[in-house]
């Protein structure tokens, strides 16, 4: 009856909340005012505490621009998690757009919504992000392009990396920092998440949403580590398989130090 109630508690504070700062949102996105790169951070940051989210943070966010971070990507709380430190924007696949609450308020937040399946709309879509780059935007790239258990990090696909080369001329340096962010949930209700109860923390693809939401809620708090890695520079010389293992290796590397210390992870 308790978790129940502190559910109920939890959504109804953050529909509130929503109902207050969304007509505030739409109208920046609306008029391109600098407060719409803002807001989201204050929503998300309300977010993390009722759903019970302890961010810890390691290094720091490079001050560079233009700027993509490369994360893993293992459950939706990833884009809560990231928000809530940072202003930033998000690539999305684009059936997130008609996805019930979490496609709203992707549009929200100005979220950059690619069609993989539509070849000709891809230079479109890489314009955009380096748009949004070379304005000073944070661009967040779910590298893997998919979700994982939360316990290891599947291949990074190099093809989502040549949004950064789409930046290159509008930079003032004449390149873009892409910087390697791990994040690690490693703890629920303080105690620590082994490899068999990580893929509570995590949303792997085939797990329903509701189901799973309404287990994180009940659980009630979680210690998520958020890990900043050094900043790798793109430039018209790199190469961008290079590049992506190279990113990759670090967030695989700061991962496995979260998760299981020094030592090897488990096969």
């Amino acid at each position: 009856m308790i978790a129940w109630t502190r559910i109920a508690i939890v959504l109804t504070i953050i529909v509130l909340v929503t109902l207050v700062m969304l007509p505030v949102q739409l109208l920046s996105n609306r008029f391109n005012w600098k407060l719409s790169w803002y807001l989201p951070r204050w929503w998300h940051r309300v977010a993390v505490r009722l759903l019970g989210i302890r961010v810890i943070i390691h290094g720091a966010l490079d001050s560079h621009r233009p700027l993509m971070m490369a994360v893993n990507h293992s459950s939706w709380k990833d884009i809560v998690v990231l928000s809530s430190v940072a202003d930033v924007v998000f690539i999305a696949k684009s059936e997130v757009r008609d996805w019930p609450v979490f496609g709203w308020l992707a549009k929200w937040q100005r979220t950059i919504f690619i069609e993989r399946e539509r070849r000709r709309q891809t230079g479109e879509q890489v314009t955009e992000v380096g748009k949004r780059l070379a304005d000073g935007e944070i661009v967040v790239l779910f590298a893997e392009g998919t979700t994982n258990d939360g316990n290891r990090i599947l291949d990074f696909k190099s093809s989502l990396f040549g949004a950064a080369a789409s930046a290159l001329g509008a930079s003032p340096t004449g390149a873009v920092s892409i910087q390697p962010v791990a994040i690690a949930y490693t703890h629920a209700n303080g105690v620590p998440l082994g490899r068999y109860g990580r893929p509570l923390a995590a949303w792997p693809g085939d797990t329903e949403l509701t189901p799973h939401l309404m287990g994180v809620l009940k659980e009630g708090s979680f210690d998520v580590q958020v890990c900043f890695g050094e900043p790798v520079v793109y430039d018209e010389n790199s190469n961008r398989k290079r590049v992506t293992r190279d990113v990759e290796g670090q967030v695989r590397s700061m991962l496995q130090e979260q998760l299981y210390g020094s030592g090897r992870a488990p096969n």
